[in-house]
């Protein structure tokens, strides 16, 4: 039987759609009737006269995106198991084997000296508008709630007050502005604030200066990400701006120094530029130097992010991890992606979360077998919700620490930001009002928090860290129900055996015990004992 995995030629991400909705090939994707005359509506007919635009997601700079496509195998074909018998992490005791006793804090790195509250980290979100026009949600939220946040990559390149001398940055407005409004609102020591460097910031130094005049202690080295396998883009509407990347060492396209172009923008012909960021060239000796520099200049930990790659390209990562003694591994999925990814590319690049969170464990066990070192493992690629956060440290267990997300801590805080605006208009929405009308009433945390910070600093946060805060106090909340149903107690004992695949596919995949042969050893046992 066939599947149609793929949407094509028509999606809200592109702002197209079919004219004949019900009538669709599902080959090209086109209308099963194709007219002369039609204005063009598709994909196919908006790349007829804007071109080179739809490859991209719209509105750029307002949305996040992810794939539409159907992957054969997904986190929805497994079920968490419970059962009925002890307590691994707490005495089998009913009144102290409840949630609310369930313990998410996780440390990891050489030394165990990064703790996180919660074992979920937003793992690289940088230059996009998105970003930079939610940081003050996702930066206080997040060091309220005490999970990593990582600054990705071109924010410095990107700052037109960077102050950069010779090739290398001295001075900054925005990363310093990203680093101090997490500090500032850090507590007891739980989360980090990690700085992460592309091609482009390594060349302007911007690492070794969020070392040593930031006082940033985590930096990540960074091989791609799960929604493309090209370098980082955003569009710029800017032309003095475009011309400052140009000068920068950007790719901008079109080049914003031709008397063409420029004539071409001032006539309305196109809107915005493109900024494109290099490809690495990844190879062990530059790895290793490169890691030994960020050690000398002061790092105390090193982390590595790479994306959906091939096979060959993830155990490259999990080998120089370990040999170089990395202190965290994020692995990204494909499909999903925070800013202005390749549309197609999004969807039709890449290996799925699955496949790709199923050959790490594989491959970080192969190590551990043969007593190598295997660093802490974060897993990425369209995470939500707890039942999500649970699968993704249960099927890489022991050695995944971390769940990475992006999307839905943005969408928290865009939702939070939204509904301090309508606050502050005293145009509350009636699907929000019926709640109240204030923060206090309207942000279900405001009281518990008001209360362990204090009025004075309640008052100065920004709803969109409100927002943020509370859609994680929900995820933590409900990843200890789905824990204390399983009888794990302490996210360490969380394994393999937590889950049972629902297909033979996801079994085969996954390795993860089919359902109908779930401890079927254990079952004959009970029976013929």
């Amino acid at each position: 039987m066939s599947i149609t995995l793929s949407r094509i030629n028509s999606s809200a991400a592109t702002l197209t759609k079919n004219r004949t909705e019900e009538s669709i090939s599902p080959n090209s994707g086109m209308c099963v009737t194709c007219v002369d005359g039609c204005i063009g509506m598709c994909e196919i007919g908006k790349s007829a006269y804007r071109g080179h635009e739809v490859i991209y997601p719209q509105p750029f700079g307002v949305i996040t995106t992810a794939s539409e496509k159907t992957y054969p195998v997904d986190y929805s074909h497994f079920n968490i198991m419970g059962t009925a018998v002890g307590a691994h992490g707490i005495e089998a005791d009913s009144d102290k084997a409840i949630f609310p006793n369930v313990n998410l804090e996780v440390a990891f790195g050489h030394d165990k000296g990064v703790k996180f509250r919660y074992p979920w980290i937003i793992p690289g979100i940088g230059s996009t508008d998105i970003a930079k026009n939610n940081w003050e949600g996702l930066a206080i939220g997040s060091a309220l709630a005490g999970t990593g946040l990582t600054i990705g990559e071109n924010v410095v390149g990107m700052d037109p007050e960077s102050v950069i001398k010779k090739g290398r940055v001295t001075d900054t407005a925005d990363l310093k502005r990203r680093v101090k409004l997490y500090k500032d609102h850090q507590r007891d020591g739980y989360g980090a604030i990690i700085v992460q460097a592309n091609v482009e910031d390594t060349r302007l130094g911007t690492q070794e200066y969020a070392i040593e005049k930031l006082g940033v202690q985590v930096v990540e080295l960074k091989w791609g990400q799960g929604a493309k396998n090209i370098g980082g883009e955003v569009k710029i509407k800017n032309l003095e701006k475009a011309q400052m990347l140009f000068e920068r060492g950007y790719v901008v396209m079109p080049d914003p120094t031709d008397p063409v172009v420029i004539k071409a923008f001032e006539n309305g012909a196109f809107k915005e530029f493109e900024r494109h960021s290099r490809l690495g060239m990844v190879s062990e000796d530059s790895f290793a130097q490169r890691v030994e520099e960020l050690r000398k200049a002061g790092a105390k930990y090193v982390f590595l992010k790479t994306g959906a790659y091939t096979p060959a390209d993830l155990a490259r990562a999990v080998k120089y991890a370990s040999k170089y003694k990395i202190d965290l591994l994020t692995v990204d999925g494909a499909g999903g992606g925070t800013g202005m990814s390749p549309w197609r590319m999004m969807n039709e690049w890449g290996v799925p979360p699955v496949e790709l969170h199923s050959l790490l464990y594989r491959y970080a066990r192969q190590l551990a077998d043969k007593g190598e070192y295997v660093p802490s493992l974060a897993v990425a690629g369209g995470f939500t919700f707890e039942d999500q956060i649970f699968k993704g440290l249960a099927i890489g267990a022991p050695f995944v620490r971390l769940v990475g997300m992006a999307r839905g801590p943005i969408a928290a805080a865009m939702v939070g930001k939204t509904i301090g605006m309508t606050i502050d208009a005293h145009q509350v929405p009636v699907y929000v009002e019926r709640f109240g009308q204030t923060r206090d009433e309207i942000f279900v945390t405001s009281g518990h928090l008001r209360k362990e910070i204090g009025d004075k600093e309640f008052e100065t946060l920004p709803t969109g860290a409100l927002g943020l805060y509370t859609y994680y106090e929900r995820l933590a909340q409900g990843l200890r129900q789905l824990m204390c149903g399983s009888r794990k107690f302490t996210l360490e004992h969380i394994s393999r055996d937590d889950l049972a695949a629902l297909t033979r596919d996801a079994a085969e995949v996954s390795g993860i015990q089919y359902i109908m042969d779930y401890g079927k050893t254990e079952v004959e046992q009970i029976l013929n004992s």
